[in-house]
Formats: C-alpha cells, structure tokens, sequence
C-alpha cells in the first residue's frame, strides 16, 4: 500500500467545529474520570436543536477491538445524529485517547463499569436526555459490551444494535486445545506481551480500496500484535456471553456480511435462534465484509444505514 500523505481527519483537512456545523450537527469532546481510576476521551454528536425539542432517541455506542471514536467510527454517529438522534461514545481502556497501555484489556468487565458510568454522567448532563428511549449500538468487540451492558441493565435499554458482533469466537478461528491454555499460562507472568500471530485485521475488514488507504492513516489505530492478556480476556468474556446467549431478552438487531471473516456471520444467526428477546431482527448481507458502515461500497453502506434508521424508527415514534 503506498505511504499517503497524512490528514488531521479521515474526511480531510477540514477543522472538526466547520465540518460538522456543515453536516447539520453539532459535537463535543470531554475527558472523563472513570471509576477504574482511568482518564477516558468521550464525544458526543447530536443534532443541532430546533426551539426545544428533544433527540428521538439517545444511542450508547461502543467501538471495537483497536479502533477508537475519532476517526471512521464517527461516520456512523454524524449519520445518526443526522437523523435525529444524539449519540454517545468513549475510547475503551488502552485505545484511542484514552489511559492505558495500548490494546490491553485486562478485565471487560471494569471496561463494562466504566462505559456504563459514563453514559449515565453524559445522560445527566442534559434533562432533555432523560426522556427519550436509550439504544446501544456495538461494532465486533463492541457488540459483545453491548450484551454485556444489557445483563448489568437489563431494563434500561429499549433495544440495541450489534454490527458483526464478536458474541462467541467462532470455531472456524477459535484457537485449538493446548494453543488457550498455553496462552492463559503465559498471560499470567507476561500479560501485556504483543506476541499473538493475526493477520492483518483492516485488511479482512474493509472492502474498499480507497477506504483501506484512510482506515490506515488512523494515527491512533492500533498496529501491533494482540497481548496476550487482551486475548485470554477477550476468550473468557466470548465464552461467557456465549453461553448466555438465551438470557437475552433486549430487542435487538444483529447486522452481518455474510463473507465476514473477522467475527462469523454464523454466531450472529445462533444469537438470533437462541436470543429469549420477543422483539429480535437479523439482517445477513451478501458479499459484504466486516466493516459494514464503512469500509463497504457507499451504496452497500447506504443499505445498511437505511436499516439501521428504519429498525431505529419503528421503536422511537
């Protein structure tokens, strides 16, 4: 991939405040102490009020494994905020702006504390919040919180949104016995070693050419290998939400390409059979990969987006 030449912004040289005035939108930026001691980057996108009406809804929203909110994911809340609805999100421990050693998650579960916490802080901010319904929306990793923020909270959230959620580690890509123990034993004494093989996850996420070249530019992306406490930590919340697959009772709806070889579109169809959530919806798309609110087509981006506002729409008005 040829070395482009680097911008402040995956949309370009345009200052932060003009582009979103540009985009009907208005967005802010706030450093959060949370309750793990750790200092979070938070932003909020919604739309810019008319007199004084309310968002239609208020979406938590939680990247995935070495992303963060500042570069492409916020495609995803401008577009929402767009619509109507004022949206939330943090970089997780060890990710984007946020404290923490790079790409180390030692324990989701004080990442589940912390996401929590500061989606109420940001709800109480503003009484205009409180009313409207409150969605989650989770990308790979982050459906996974998502689902983990719904059994903290069970009746708080009237409905989430999973994109290629990393629900379950497939056993297409699950590592084979003794390959996990032998990981979990060394994790112990070198937990934050980044020494787990992968391949090159942006490269099986995004489709696009184009769209790899300014995925890549991402200054806070996070380039080296996986840790291996990150990794024994991701495989025991996989396996715990997996088997928990039939306490869901949130209305839900799980998105996934169906040539995804990131998180496995057949995990998305167990969660949909197994899932105890009267009100559930599952959408599988042809041909398209893992990032499917970016790195696909526009016009594959624009079917998913239409989804999402369509399923967002029928449980708000």
């Amino acid at each position: 991939m040829e070395e482009e030449k680097a911008v402040p912004h995956y949309w370009g040289e345009t200052p932060e405040e003009e582009y979103y005035k540009a985009q009907g939108i208005k967005s802010s930026n706030f450093y959060y102490k949370a309750g793990s001691g750790l200092t979070l980057f938070t932003k909020s996108w919604q739309p810019i009020k008319s007199g004084a009406g309310a968002p239609r809804g208020v979406i938590c929203m939680v990247h995935g494994y070495g992303n963060d909110i500042s570069w492409t994911f916020q495609a995803t809340p401008i577009f929402l905020a767009q619509n109507g609805f004022a949206c939330f999100a943090l970089d997780l421990h060890g990710h984007g702006r946020s404290q923490g050693l790079k790409a180390y998650v030692p324990n989701v579960d004080v990442v589940v504390d912390d996401a929590l916490s500061f989606f109420d802080f940001a709800i109480a901010q503003d009484p205009i919040l409180e009313k409207p319904p409150k969605f989650l929306y989770g990308e790979s990793m982050g459906g996974a919180i998502c689902l983990l923020m719904h059994f903290k909270r069970p009746e708080f959230f009237k409905g989430a949104i999973l994109m290629a959620p990393m629900c379950k580690i497939s056993e297409k890509v699950k590592p084979r016995w003794p390959i996990p123990e032998i990981l979990t034993a060394v994790a112990r004494f070198a937990p934050t070693l980044a020494v787990v093989p992968t391949a090159d996850l942006l490269e099986k996420s995004v489709k696009v050419g184009e769209k790899k070249v300014i995925a890549a530019m991402n200054p806070m992306r996070y380039r080296g290998k996986p840790r291996l406490g990150t990794v024994v930590e991701l495989i025991r919340v996989t396996e715990y939400v997996s088997g928990r697959l039939r306490d869901v009772e949130i209305p839900f709806v799980v998105m996934h390409g169906d040539a995804d070889v990131v998180t496995d579109p057949e995990v998305s169809r167990e969660l949909y059979e197994l899932a105890r959530s009267e009100d559930k919806s599952i959408k599988i798309y042809e041909g398209m990969m893992h990032s499917l609110v970016f790195g696909e087509t526009d016009e594959n981006v624009a079917i998913v987006r239409a989804d999402v506002i369509r399923w967002l729409e029928e449980r708000c008005d």
